[in-house]
């Protein structure tokens, strides 16, 4: 594998690589080539969230990304059609890696798509390409290999003049084995096979016409699997009645297994209103969080990811163009603990951690959720948490903004957060009600506050080449100080 790798980033650096189109057929085939420089053994927070684990090495690096692809056939919708993608990404640097970023197939007949594989994935309402990250699933790590059956895109309803219209997915994903903790047995972890359940309904009010329109629904994500094999005694439920209760999150209550959800149960209730006018699109949205039941009873209400995007319609010449802005409001500091929160049955929500999953929300070492909720490895040494958390920073309030457009014949992508970071309920010092018999005997983290930003500048040179600099710069006590700063150069061609 290294060797291939080598050779890989040895290609880059001969043929500048890239993403193309061209006007007919739906194969897409593409190389793309990057080479640059991270500061302080680091990679800058926005060159690795939301990157769907398509990351170069710190310090010095050379990459190649390759794909191939086959798309539906555009234009007319055939009744039955097919597809398939591969991205690969070779590193070579300080050591060097080789990652499938993405492979599936997939077919769709009428509304309806299957998919198998390792996809590229977000859920939740919000803007995909300038969020600070959805919620439940927001692209920063590795996508689960599962399959999938959905309506991918927003289907009207013929009846009742087109005012409804919805989507949704469900889908079986497999995680490999996972480290599990024996809360009942001295806390021994043990290694167990472990699958995501998920799926999600979303729908939209308002005929496609109409310059108003509103939006509502659900995402519910699940990490399960051979519960016969943790627990060691009290538990006699099939597999298929294990996965009832999966589906629907009913407790389950036998001998010393008392009123517990099996699995991680996790996601967000999201609302959204979109309006038209005249020369822009604007669309506002909100996730609310669950973990384990506090939103039923608005005790975590406060939290939550807030989100406006507008959108420009407007035809210009001019130099300096706009395309899209976002800001994106992100609250995780209440988590049902404070003195005044209603009573729900547990002392707070610590959100993406699990008393029973080791390393908590997360695949290969990696946060599936929004980025600013931290893991050990990822923010300074030597800050403290409490004990078995893997997300030691979750307490977060984070202001986030994001812009996309042109200079001329130059695409432009910029974005910028500042947070401010109070690590968990474990680490704080605060009085509250969360039941804690020593909140800040492990240390106290404080507050810590972060700057991150990010800019990509691309050019497309002639049909099919295009080049650019991307670069992203950390400053705060949080991460570690950080710049990075890469050229990068792309062909494609469709068949």
């Amino acid at each position: 594998m290294k060797k291939l790798s080598h050779i890989l980033a040895i290609v880059a650096l001969c043929c500048f690589a890239g993403e193309v189109s061209a006007q007919q057929g739906n194969y897409v085939l593409g190389l793309e080539g990057w080479g640059g420089y991270t500061s302080n053994g680091t990679v800058p927070f926005w060159l690795r969230s939301n990157q769907y684990g398509s990351v170069p090495l710190d310090g010095a690096s050379l990459s190649l990304v390759g794909f191939a692809r086959k798309d539906y056939v555009p234009g007319k919708e055939k009744l039955f059609d097919w597809g398939a993608s591969f991205e690969g990404r070779a590193n070579l640097g300080q050591g060097s890696n080789l990652t499938l970023i993405e492979g599936y197939g997939k077919v769709r007949l009428g509304i309806f798509e299957l998919r198998a594989g390792r996809s590229k994935k977000i859920t939740g309402l919000c803007d995909t390409t300038l969020s600070s990250g959805s919620w439940s699933i927001s692209g920063t790590s590795l996508g689960i290999p599962e399959v999938e059956l959905s309506v991918r895109d927003f289907w009207t309803l013929p009846w009742l003049g087109e005012l409804f219209a919805f989507k949704g997915n469900f889908s079986h994903g497999w995680m490999g084995d996972v480290q599990m903790r024996r809360w009942f047995d001295d806390s021994d972890t043990v290694a167990i096979r472990t699958y995501l359940h998920q799926k999600s309904f979303y729908g939209r009010f308002g005929k496609p016409s109409w310059k108003l329109k509103m939006y509502g629904g659900f995402n519910h994500q699940v990490t399960w699997g051979n519960e016969d094999e943790f627990y060691t005694r009290d538990f006699d439920l099939s597999p298929l009645s294990t996965y009832g209760y999966v589906l629907t999150g009913k407790r389950y209550d036998n001998g010393f297994i008392d009123q517990t959800r099996l699995g991680n149960h996790m996601g967000s209730l999201d609302l959204g209103l979109e309006y038209r006018f005249k020369y822009i699109d604007v669309l506002i949205y909100r996730q609310s969080f669950y973990e384990g039941g506090a939103l039923s009873k608005l005790a975590n209400i406060q939290d939550g990811l807030n989100g406006i995007r507008i959108g420009n319609n407007m035809v210009s010449d001019k130099l300096l163009k706009w395309n899209k802005i976002l800001l994106e409001f992100l609250y995780t500091v209440n988590q049902a603990g404070e003195p005044w929160s209603p009573e729900y049955g547990s002392m707070y929500e610590g959100y993406y951690n699990h008393g029973e999953y080791v390393e908590g929300w997360s695949y290969r070492g990696k946060g599936l959720g929004t980025p600013f909720i931290s893991t050990m490895d990822e923010v300074r040494s030597g800050l403290p948490s409490g004990p078995d958390e893997y997300f030691i920073n979750n307490r977060v309030l984070a202001v986030h903004c994001g812009f996309e457009g042109a200079v001329g014949e130059v695409n432009y992508t910029l974005k910028a957060s500042w947070s401010e970071n109070y690590g968990t309920y474990w680490t704080t010092d605060e009085e509250q009600s969360t039941g804690l018999p020593n909140p800040g005997a492990y240390g106290i983290f404080g507050s810590h506050r972060q700057f991150s930003a990010y800019f990509d500048l691309e050019r497309s040179i002639k049909q099919g080449f295009t080049f650019g600099l991307a670069g992203a710069y950390d400053h705060g006590t949080l991460l570690n100080n950080s710049m990075g700063l890469f050229l990068k150069a792309s062909y494609s061609f469709r068949l």
